[in-house]
This record gives structure tokens, sequence and C-alpha cells, in this order.
């Protein structure tokens, strides 16, 4: 039977954003065939569930993040992983849209790679299972 563990947060964590990268990455070559040039135009041509699926990522992220930083019992990674997902966030919001101002298509890829990385990082490292740890 599967089930939801929050004890599983950073397992959950770097799935969301492994799979938002591959949701990212994929978006241009699935679309080019109904584009004329791989520009914005590519991505714009997906279909609008296809590109609420960013939204889906956060949002689980975002419990992810917040479970994790809960039991985790170093201060600095609790800031890692919510810097992270406010610049996941603040990217996708801003490159969908609000467009406040340019940024390339992959700089997405910088707190992705970073929420997988501190999500790995809590689990080996950081995790406090119990309530006695911290």
């Amino acid at each position: 039977m599967l089930y939801i563990s929050f004890q599983k947060s950073d397992s959950w964590g770097m799935l969301s954003s492994a799979l938002c990268m591959v949701h990212c990455i994929a978006t241009p070559f699935l679309f080019l065939a109904t584009a004329t040039s791989c520009s914005q135009t590519c991505c714009s041509a997906a279909p609008v569930w296809y590109q609420w699926f960013d939204y889906l990522f956060i949002f689980i992220s975002l419990f992810a993040v917040f479970y994790s930083t809960k039991m985790s019992n170093v201060i600095w990674i609790k800031y890692a992983l919510w810097t992270s997902w406010l610049g996941l966030t603040f990217v996708i919001l801003n490159t969908n849209i609000f467009q406040w101002f340019y940024l390339s298509n992959n700089i997405k890829f910088i707190p992705s790679f970073a929420l997988i990385g501190f999500h790995l990082y809590n689990l080996k490292f950081c995790r406090c299972d119990d309530n006695n740890c911290c």
C-alpha cells in the first residue's frame, strides 16, 4: 500500500525536485514540433495542464521542505532548504507569471539542484527522527 510519510520528507523533496528538473528539461523537446523556433514559444505551446506541473512540484516541495526542516537538527540546513525553495519559487513565478525581469530559463536548475543536494545532505547527516536529539 502506497502512502505519503512525513518521516520521509527529504525523499519526497528530492523526488519532487528531480521530477521538476525532468519536466523543465523535457518541455522544449516535447513541444518543439509545434513551434517554429525553440525560444519562449516552444514552451508556451505546451498545454495549460502541462504548465501547471511547475506549481504542483513547488507545492509538493513546500511540504517536503517544511517537514524536513522540522526534523532537522542543523540550523544552516534549515536556512539552505528554505532559501533554495524560495529561489525556485521565485524563478518559476518570475518566468511563468510576473516577468519582473529577464532570467534565463536555465537558472531554475540552480535552486532545483540545491534542493536535491540539501535534502540529500539532510537525509544522510542531519535527521532528527525523534524529539530527543533537538
